[in-house]
Parts: structure tokens; sequence; C-alpha cells
């Protein structure tokens, strides 16, 4: 910046730096690039780095090995957040994701405690999933359907068990093997068996 006018801080502070001694100046400099050096050394971040890497890398193995896992059972695949999101993408495509909505819609219901909620949602799901021509009809038969109407009249925890076993046994028959062939789920057991792989070449 400079500056013609008498008075202006601009000069005033170059007349400063000009008066100081060329050692100081010199020094100035070389404590500047000395910090910044430091604060780009990678030592510095090396521990923290190490930490996270560790951290995700045990992750990483822990949902290598749920992946695997799920090939195991139906129940394993559902006992899985991430299995059931995956199951869910590929119901999707299927155009049957409704199937595993109301299975996990029954399994909230349960967990309601208040009898005024019970009822509600009873009705909510019934009129979602259940009854003739609902906007996400499962596949159920007839007269698992009129037993769960029947139920709604009194609705406990238990209400929907028939329709919700009939349904996960129609996913666990027929969807879910489809889904262990399915593409997707090869790719993902491919690079879980192979992270395994790493890991024990790397003990």
């Amino acid at each position: 910046m400079s500056c013609w006018m008498p008075g202006c801080p601009a000069l005033n502070m170059c007349r400063g730096l000009a008066a100081l001694p060329i050692t100081c100046l010199e020094r100035a400099k070389d404590l500047k690039t000395r910090l910044g050096i430091l604060l780009h050394k990678p030592e510095l971040g090396h521990k923290t780095g190490s930490s996270s890497k560790l951290q995700l890398g045990s992750r990483r193995r822990d949902s290598s090995r749920e992946v695997l896992e799920w090939r195991e059972s139906f129940d394993q695949l559902l006992k899985s957040k991430s299995g059931v999101n995956a199951f869910h993408t590929f119901l999707k495509t299927e155009f049957s994701e409704e199937n595993l909505d109301f299975w996990l819609a029954c399994e909230d219901f349960k967990k309601t405690r208040s009898k005024t909620k019970l009822a509600s949602k009873a009705n909510r799901i019934f009129e979602e999933f259940v009854q003739s021509e609902a906007p996400r009809e499962v596949n159920i038969d007839h007269e698992t359907r009129e037993i769960t109407r029947k139920n709604l009249s009194g609705a406990t925890s238990a209400c929907f068990n028939e329709a919700q076993a009939k349904t996960r046994t129609l996913m666990e028959k027929d969807s879910y093997p489809r889904f262990l062939k399915s593409a997707s789920y090869q790719d993902m057991s491919r690079q879980a068996a192979s992270r395994g792989t790493s890991k024990r070449s790397h003990t």
C-alpha cells in the first residue's frame, strides 16, 4: 500500500519498518517461516489421524461381518438396521416395499403402551396396509384380513400378529432369496469378503 499524504498510517508504518535493524526483520521472517512449517507438519495431526483411521477400519470390519451375516438367515437381516435399509432398497426395485413397511409398522405398533394410541395406530395401519384396496395393500389371504379386521374392535399389541407373520413368511420365502442373488447384494458381499481377506493378510 502506498500513500503520499502526510501523516498517513501506512507511510508511518513503512518508515517504522525501515528504521528497524536488518537482523530484526530477518528474525521476524525466520519466525514466520518456522510457524508455517509447524502448522503444516503432518506429525501434529498424526495421533488423531491414526485413531480416526483405526475407528473407521473397525467400523468397516463390523459392517463387513454384518453384510456377510445377512445371508445366514432372514432373522439376521432383519436384526441389522443397514440390512433392513438394503433390503428395502431392493424391494423398491420390485415394487413390493409395502410388505417390509407393514412389518416394520407392526414392530413399532407392538411397542405402543397407551391404549388410546394403540387403537388409533391400529386403525391407521389397517387402512394403509390391510383392508381391501388399501393404498399400500399387502398380499395376505381373505381369511387373515378378516381376522385382523375383527381384532381391531378390541385392539391389543397382538392384533396384527397373524397378518405380520404371513407377510414375513412371504418375504422370507420369496423376496429374501432374490435379494441374496441380486447384483447389489452380490457386490456388497464381495466387497465385505475382500475387506475380511485384507484384514487377515495384515495380521
